[in-house]
């Protein structure tokens, strides 16, 4: 099936720790006592990392260090790493592209077309595929109509890097003031895999022919999988609120945190076809057999988490009104622990680098944070295996 097409064409008739909270509207942010990190002057960005090693295996938390690599980013969404070139941020309001190079210094490389910012919409996820010639950049976006992903081939590399002209992948996503979703990731299998919001629509969350409150699996051109669960359809998975998280860890899990209403935020492993029981069930409490559990939940203000990563057998996650790093580990019951608590403000995204550190972006000057002096800021922070 062809990329250019709406959502509604696209549907058929049929059907390491992270979480994710309910909207993102204010909430009290309570702060918890924790060990305070050495958090390198954000006036001063270091180099990337650009060092990879193979996976990772183990549980693995955070040292504490931070350094920061970029600061006074405006609204920042989502992280994309492009190689020797450096690291692209996602500024949700002003729609701009933002690259941040090997030495730490910020370049505009273009402006996305036809965003239309508001509320919880804008320029949202990232995802950056394939390579040399071939590589494009993929966005989520809200438009004055809709949610969209479109992508762009990348072009040279560099101080000049930039992009081309965009290409549809998929149109015609339902859009709200709020829940609009909006994280991309490509999996282990070479798939586009797509976070969308019930767009304020939460009974048509369980509605296979609605393609809010799901997420979306596609091609890199936008068709569906012939192995997609619903056939002739892009939804992956249902029943979700305003899922902002998905990794896969080395074995080939996939994770997602989700956002609650009042009562739970959640972290799924996601399967094919399943059933994450938004609107009717939220949290651990419910023997509902219908849906599937998650594996862990938090507080709502606790979390409202956003973007996850998964480094060996820790699940990481970043907490918006929590104002915290979440370390999950799923393989011991879903133990959970908590990093930079009332820190650092609002974290809207991480992402593992692949060298034993991560990438958090921090949140707080989108109209609902606290700004610090330097915010908002793109930090590096190691990682060491625990003993567990």
């Amino acid at each position: 099936m062809s990329v250019r097409r709406t959502a509604t064409a696209l549907i058929a008739s049929a059907v390491a720790m992270l979480v994710l909270s309910g909207c993102e509207a204010p909430r009290p942010e309570r702060t918890v006592a924790t060990a305070t990190p050495s958090v390198a002057a954000p006036t001063s960005p270091s180099p990337t990392p650009t060092a990879t090693v193979a996976p990772l295996v183990g549980k693995y938390s955070p040292t504490g260090d931070l350094t920061a690599l970029a600061n006074d980013l405006a609204a920042p969404w989502s992280i994309a790493p492009v190689g020797d070139d450096g690291i692209l941020v996602s500024e949700r309001d002003s729609a701009q592209i933002v690259l941040v190079d090997p030495t730490g210094q910020k370049r505009v490389i273009g402006s996305v077309g036809g965003v239309a910012a508001s509320g919880e919409g804008g320029l949202l996820g990232l995802a950056v595929h394939g390579d040399g010639a071939e590589r494009r950049l993929f966005v989520y976006f809200t438009t004055a109509d809709d949610n969209r992903v479109v992508s762009f081939p990348l072009t040279v590399t560099g101080a000049s890097l930039s992009f081309g002209p965009a290409t549809e992948v998929i149109t015609g996503l339902p859009k709200a003031s709020n829940h609009n979703g909006g994280r991309i990731a490509f999996g282990p299998d070479g798939l586009l895999y797509i976070t969308t919001g019930d767009a304020n629509q939460r009974d048509r969350a369980q509605d296979v022919d609605y393609l809010g409150g799901k997420i979306l699996r596609v091609d890199a051109a936008g068709s569906v999988p012939a192995d997609n669960p619903i056939a002739s359809s892009p939804v992956y998975s249902l029943g979700h609120r305003n899922p902002q998280g998905i990794a896969w860890s080395t074995d080939g899990t996939m994770f997602a945190a989700e956002f609650g209403q009042d009562t739970w935020d959640e972290l799924n492993i996601i399967e094919p076809g399943a059933n994450y029981g938004w609107p009717d069930v939220e949290g651990v409490d419910s023997a509902d057999t219908r849906f599937v559990a998650p594996i862990a939940h938090w507080a709502t203000d606790d979390a409202s988490p956003s973007g996850i990563a998964v480094v060996g057998d820790t699940v990481f996650m970043a907490g918006l009104g929590g104002e915290r790093l979440w370390t999950i580990d799923p393989t011991e019951g879903a133990q959970t622990r908590e990093f930079f608590a009332g820190q650092l403000g609002r974290i809207r995204d991480v992402y593992s680098v692949g060298d034993g550190s991560l990438w958090l972006i921090t949140n707080n000057t989108d109209g609902r944070g606290e700004p610090r002096p330097g915010d908002d800021t793109l930090y590096r922070v190691t990682l060491a295996p625990t003993s567990g």
